[in-house]
C-alpha cells in the first residue's frame, strides 16, 4: 500500500505550484510586453529612416547617391535601406546591404500603385528582417521622384534578447517554487508541531484506553489550542458517559438481582416442598416486578440510543387528557402542542402521572396542568404532598435514585430518568419544585 503524502508535504507543493504560477504568469507579462514594447520601438525607428530618405528625395534629390547618405543604424544594428524609382529600378542602397534586394517586385509594385506603406516579415540571406516599405511622393525631378523606399533590419537580435528573458523567467519560477517549497516545509514543521503532539498524546490514549488522561495544552489561542481543548472536552464527555455506564450496569444487575434471587428461592422451595397459593403470588409478584424493570431499562436504553428521529405534530393536551380519571384532573384550556416522538412523549407524561399516584397521598388528587408560555410548552404534574426538596430535589431524575423514606414504595428508580432522557431527546427540560413536576418543551406554532 503507498504511504500517504504528508500534510506538510503537500501544503510545500502547493506553496511551491502557486509561487511557481505566479511567477511564470509575470514572466509571461514581462516577455510580452518586452516584445511589444521592443517591435513597436523597431518599427518606429523604420518609419523614421524612411522618413529622412522621403525628405532627401525630395529636397536633395542628388544626395540620394552620395557615399553613405544612406547609411544608418538602430541601436546597434544596421539599418538596411534601397531606393527605387517609380518604375522599380534601383536608384540607391546603403552599402550594409551588399549584393541584397529589398522586397519584391510585386511589393515595390503594390506599395508604388497603393501610395499606402506596408510593414512586413522577411528573409535576407538566411536571416530574418522586419521590413517597412513606403511610397515616395512625386514632387520634383528627382530620379526616385514617384518611387519608393524600402528601410529594414534584422531582427535576430530581439529573438536572442526575447529567449533570453524566455530562460530568465523559467528560471525564476522554478528557483521561486524550490524557494517556496524549502520555506514552506521550514514554516509548516513548526506550525504543525502541536498538531504532531496532540496526534501522539491521542495515540497513547487511545493504546492504554484511559479516559482520565488529556491532551497536553498548546499554550497558543488559536485553531490548534481550540482543537485541543474541543478534545479535551470530547475525553471528559467519554469519560462521564463511561462513568455513568458503568454506574448504570452496576446498578442494574444489583436490582436485577433481587428478583432473581426471589423467584430462585422460591423455585426451589416449590421443588422441595411444592406449590402453595402464598408462594406463586410471590413469584408472580416477582415475575411482575422484572418485567416492569426490564421494559423500563429497554425504554432508557432506546432513548439513549435514539436521535431526532421523525418528528411530527405532538398534542400534549390530548395525551394528558387520555389518562384523566379518577385520582387525575387535567387542566388543558386551550390545545398545546409540540414536534416529537408521540409514544416517547406518552410515555414521559404517564411515568410523571404514575410517579404521583405512588408518592403522594393515597387518596390525595393529581393535577395535570398543560399550558403555553412564551413558545414553550409545559406539563405540569402535581401531587398533595409535601414533594421533594434539597438533595433529594436535586438527584431525583438520576438513574435508579429513590428517595430515603421508611416506607418506600416499589419501584425501579428509572421513570423519572426517562422523563428527563425523553425531554433532552426533544430539546426540552425536566424540573421539579416540592410536589410539582414539570415536562418543558419547544412549543409547535
Amino acid at each position: 500500500m503507498r504511504k500517504p503524502t504528508s500534510l506538510r508535504v503537500r501544503v510545500a507543493l502547493a506553496a511551491g505550484a502557486a509561487i511557481a504560477l505566479a511567477t511564470a504568469l509575470l514572466g509571461i507579462t514581462a516577455v510580452v510586453l518586452s516584445e511589444r514594447e521592443s517591435a513597436s520601438s523597431r518599427d518606429a525607428a523604420l518609419r523614421s529612416g524612411a522618413t529622412q530618405v522621403a525628405q532627401l528625395s525630395a529636397s536633395a534629390p542628388a544626395l540620394l547617391t552620395a557615399p553613405g547618405a544612406l547609411e544608418g543604424r538602430l541601436g546597434g544594428r544596421r539599418l538596411l535601406v534601397e531606393v527605387v524609382d517609380r518604375h522599380g529600378r534601383i536608384v540607391a542602397r546603403s552599402s550594409s546591404l551588399g549584393g541584397g534586394v529589398l522586397g519584391t517586385h510585386a511589393q515595390i509594385a503594390e506599395v508604388i500603385a497603393s501610395g499606402h506603406a506596408h510593414y512586413s516579415n522577411a528573409v535576407l540571406g538566411g536571416d530574418d528582417i522586419r521590413l517597412y516599405r513606403a511610397p515616395l511622393a512625386s514632387v520634383g525631378t528627382g530620379p526616385a521622384t514617384g518611387g519608393a523606399v524600402l528601410v529594414a533590419t534584422s531582427t535576430e537580435e530581439d529573438e536572442r534578447a526575447a529567449h533570453r528573458l524566455r530562460v530568465l523567467v523559467v528560471l525564476a519560477a522554478a528557483g521561486a517554487a524550490l524557494l517556496a517549497i524549502a520555506i514552506a516545509l521550514a514554516l509548516t514543521r513548526r506550525a504543525l508541531r502541536p498538531l504532531t503532539d496532540l496526534s501522539a498524546a491521542a495515540r497513547a490514549i487511545g493504546d492504554t484506553r484511559d479516559a482520565t488522561r488529556r491532551l497536553p495544552p498548546t499554550g497558543a489561542h488559536d485553531e490548534v489550542g481550540a482543537l485541543s481543548e474541543t478534545l479535551n472536552a470530547m475525553l471528559a464527555s467519554l469519560e462521564r458517559a463511561r462513568e455513568a455506564e458503568r454506574r448504570f450496569v452496576a446498578d442494574a444487575s444489583h436490582e436485577l438481582r433481587t428478583p432473581l434471587t426471589a423467584l430462585r428461592g422460591n423455585a426451589a422451595y416449590i421443588a422441595q416442598h411444592g406449590a402453595n397459593a402464598e408462594v406463586l403470588a410471590d413469584i408472580e409478584g416477582d415475575a411482575a416486578r422484572l418485567s416492569h424493570l426490564l421494559d423500563d431499562l429497554l425504554a432508557l436504553a432506546r432513548e439513549d440510543a435514539a436521535g431526532p428521529g421523525a418528528m411530527e405534530p405532538v398534542r400534549l393536551d390530548e395525551l394528558a387528557l387520555a389518562r384523566a380519571g379518577g385520582r387525575v384532573a387535567v387542566d388543558a384550556p386551550a390545545p398545546v402542542a409540540t414536534s416529537g416522538d408521540a409514544d416517547a412523549l406518552a410515555r414521559a407524561i404517564g411515568n410523571l402521572i404514575e410517579n404521583a399516584l405512588v408518592h403522594g397521598p393515597e387518596d390525595g388528587a393529581v393535577t395535570v396542568t398543560v399550558r403555553e408560555s412564551g413558545g414553550h410548552a409545559l406539563v405540569t404534574v402535581r401531587d398533595a404532598g409535601p414533594g421533594l426538596s434539597g438533595a433529594d430535589a436535586e438527584h431525583a431524575f438520576e438513574r435508579f435514585w429513590r428517595a430515603s423514606r421508611p416506607s418506600r414504595p416499589p419501584g425501579s428508580g428509572l421513570g423519572l430518568a426517562i422523563v428527563r432522557a425523553t425531554a433532552e431527546r426533544h430539546g426540552g427540560s425536566v424540573r421539579v419544585e416540592g410536589s410539582s413536576f414539570t415536562l418543558d418543551l419547544p412549543a409547535l406554532f
